[in-house]
């Protein structure tokens, strides 16, 4: 599913649309400009290693020119014996910070993983951002070390999403 951002008079600001294997490299460079040398060495990467993003979720955001503005991607991990989604990253190119367009991509994802049927989802942010989603800390779930548990953030997707839900955050493709 993709959709636009338009200006006040109806003209495109971004063209949100699900990221394509084609996307992959200039996503990567993307999120290489943005984040600091050895991001890939956080701990919530190793829930990554070997998995493959969640198709229709991950997305990209390009200007009117076809330049790549944003992008967000989502990995499938369990939380006790329970399915979740992680956020993250999420990126906006430094020449378009400051336009609403992390915000954008977010909401826009969050709404197309309620309408997957997830029913939950958690990341590793900071509570002041994300708390504008709806993103609250989460006790009892686990993230692997040295996560700041403070930082462990989530957000229902669906009424009781996370009612019961506790554990350790494993990789979608290691057994229980």
């Amino acid at each position: 599913m993709a959709g636009r951002q338009a200006d006040r008079r109806g003209r495109a600001l971004f063209n949100l649309a699900p990221e394509t294997p084609a996307d992959w490299w200039e996503v990567e460079a993307l999120y290489d400009l943005c984040f600091a040398p050895g991001r890939e060495a956080l701990s919530s990467y190793r829930l990554r290693d070997d998995v493959d993003p969640v198709v229709g979720l991950s997305t990209t955001a390009r200007d009117g020119d076809g330049i790549l503005a944003g992008a967000i991607r989502f990995w499938p991990v369990h939380v006790g014996s329970h399915d979740a989604l992680l956020l993250g990253p999420v990126a906006v190119h430094p020449t378009r910070q400051g336009e609403g367009l992390g915000g954008l991509l977010i909401s826009h994802s969050l709404d197309l993983a309620r309408a997957q049927g997830w029913a939950r989802a958690l990341l590793v942010g900071d509570a002041p951002y994300y708390g504008r989603f709806g993103f609250d800390r989460l006790e009892g779930v686990e993230m692997p070390p040295p996560t700041n548990p403070d930082r462990v953030l989530g957000i229902a997707l669906a009424p009781e999403g996370w009612s019961g839900v506790t554990g350790r955050v494993r990789r979608w493709t290691d057994p229980g």
